[in-house]
């Protein structure tokens, strides 16, 4: 039944001004519309993020939301012109090598935004299911 419906991000800060001033200088964004508890940004569709103060922002250790793109090395060159810092890790067998992650059939960058939350770009280039032949 939820496959029906558009999913959304909700991602937390402790200071919610600083958050809201990061997410405008560094990633372009302006928030469509504010409440009594945070503030929403409209993407594609009906695709929405939603950024909310509390004392228990940055503490997930994990990716908290993430964009789908094209082109991601174009997408993070942007990015960098606007001061985010892209993560590397070294998962193993895949590391990523200046901040991208390329797996063949898919590409993904992380950062961090002010409040320490980790954020995903991702280009899918094809079906991880196909062969290489396929």
């Amino acid at each position: 039944m939820l496959r029906s419906f558009p999913i959304h991000a909700t991602v937390a800060a402790v200071d919610l001004a600083r958050a809201r001033e990061w997410y405008e200088a560094k990633l372009g964004l302006t928030a469509d519309t504010e409440d009594i508890g945070g503030l929403w940004y409209r993407f594609a569709g009906d695709a929405w993020l939603y950024l909310y103060q509390t004392p228990s922002a940055g503490t997930a250790r994990n990716t908290v939301a993430g964009w789908a793109v094209s082109d991601i090395e174009a997408v993070m060159a942007d990015l960098r012109t606007r001061g985010v810092v892209f993560e590397d890790y070294d998962f193993g067998e895949a590391k990523t090598i200046d901040g991208l992650l390329d797996m063949g059939f898919a590409k993904a960058a992380w950062f961090k935004d002010s409040e320490g939350n980790t954020l995903e770009l991702s280009e899918v280039l094809r079906d991880p299911r196909q062969t290489s032949g396929g």
